[in-house]
């Protein structure tokens, strides 16, 4: 059981003060009755038991707020009630005193006191042995550590308990403290990681409807207008079946683990997404070539990690989006390469100029997204215009490092 905690300097605690009172009413008791220890000594006069009873209540009322300031009282007190009677109550209040002030004195008292009373007790054995030559000073020796010694260790078993308490409640929160920020934490990459995989999914779909809707409404040629209401259908049907894959994946992974493939794309499919934008780019004036410049993987070698060839495709998707929407009339290059140490680049060049047909709007959620893809691989990324064989050109550059995410960690 852990004390209480100690109340404002300068008031006492309501329990010290029902210890102190009752302590004065029972030691007043006991000496009208005459229950006392024996007569005087010295010659003192014995109503002088309760003054030291007195001043030990006032000790009580210290034990919390002042805890060595009421030691340094009921010391003289309990030497005053020794020499003049010796009242129960008195002792019994001395002890408490001192297990209050192991309890609630500073670290060093805590420290100090116990190894001090069990000086006072072995000296006082010494001395009463010293002057008194009778087997009773086992007894009188017993009764001095019993008054100073017990409460003092016992206040000392006492309060490692109650530190103990504190620290592992400490811990407790600490602990909670940091679950909940790693809870946070884990939300907040799990609504990233799915705001880019969203994102991802549909944007290319959603910019070449933009764009061939545009068209379609500035064209007047039926038959050009078909075919852009065909590569808008065509579009709209591919978005709805990957948005439909990923919220099935998002709801029961295990229900559709047979089209997980389809949802997580590898560096396989990189034929297919460039046959899909040259189809969604033929009325814009664009054109998109795919250089894959991979060393065949003999038997036995490994293959690059999965978040790093879904991290590849996810460049490749987005720069030839964003082609789409931005890029000039002319040649799209898309080249993937070995690097040395078994890395990985992806490099997308496309027209860099004032593009005259409809164009679809841009937020920029795209680089970002493809920045944090490769932050979380620990690899480099690098977007913007630069100089080209044919002019200014937006080059888009990633270097995929040999491991994944999973491996990294």
């Amino acid at each position: 059981m852990t004390a209480p905690s100690p109340t404002a300097p300068g008031r006492p605690h309501r329990l010290d003060v029902l210890i102190a009172g009752g302590g004065l009413s029972v030691g007043v008791l006991l000496w009208a009755l005459g229950l006392h220890g024996g007569p005087p000594l010295f010659g003192l006069p014995g109503p002088l038991t309760l003054l030291a009873l007195t001043i030990m209540a006032a000790a009580e009322l210290l034990r919390r707020t002042a805890p060595l300031t009421a030691l340094a009282l009921a010391l003289p007190a309990l030497v005053l009630d020794i020499c003049t009677g010796t009242l129960v109550a008195t002792v019994l209040m001395f002890t408490d005193v001192v297990y209050a002030a192991v309890l609630y004195g500073p670290p060093s008292a805590a420290r100090r006191l116990p190894v001090h009373s069990a000086l006072v007790t072995v000296l006082a054995t010494v001395v009463t042995a010293a002057v008194w030559h009778s087997p009773q000073v086992v007894l009188v020796g017993i009764g001095i550590a019993l008054i100073t010694m017990a409460p003092a260790w016992t206040g000392v078993i006492t309060r490692n308990h109650r530190d103990a308490a504190q620290t592992a409640r400490l811990r407790a929160e600490q602990t909670a403290l940091l679950a909940e920020m790693d809870r946070t934490q884990a939300v907040a990459g799990e609504r990233a990681r799915m705001a880019r995989e969203l994102h991802d999914l549909v944007a290319n779909h959603l910019s070449a409807i933009a764009i061939h809707a545009t068209a379609a409404q500035t064209i007047d040629d039926p038959p050009a207008t078909r075919a852009a209401l065909g590569v808008i259908r065509e579009n709209s049907v591919q978005g709805l079946a990957e948005m439909r894959r990923l919220i099935g994946l998002l709801r029961d992974p295990e229900a559709t683990a047979g089209e997980e493939p389809a949802a997580t794309p590898t560096l396989d499919g990189l034929e297919a997404l460039v046959e899909q934008a040259r189809a969604n780019g033929a009325a814009s004036g664009l054109s998109f070539t795919l250089d894959d410049a991979r060393r065949p993987a003999g038997p036995g070698e490994p293959k690059p990690p999965a978040p790093v060839g879904l991290a590849a495709y996810r460049i490749v998707q987005e720069s030839l989006t964003n082609a789409l929407k931005h890029a000039a009339p002319g040649e799209v290059l898309v080249r993937i390469a070995d690097a040395p140490g078994g890395a990985l680049t992806v490099t997308v060049r496309s027209p860099y100029a004032d593009r005259p047909g409809p164009r679809a709007p841009g937020s920029g959620a795209g680089l970002v997204g493809m920045r944090e893809r490769i932050a979380l691989l620990g690899g480099e990324f690098e977007a913007g215009p630069a100089g080209g064989p044919d002019g200014r050109v937006w080059l888009v550059r990633a270097a995929l490092p040999a491991t994944g995410e999973e491996e990294q960690r």
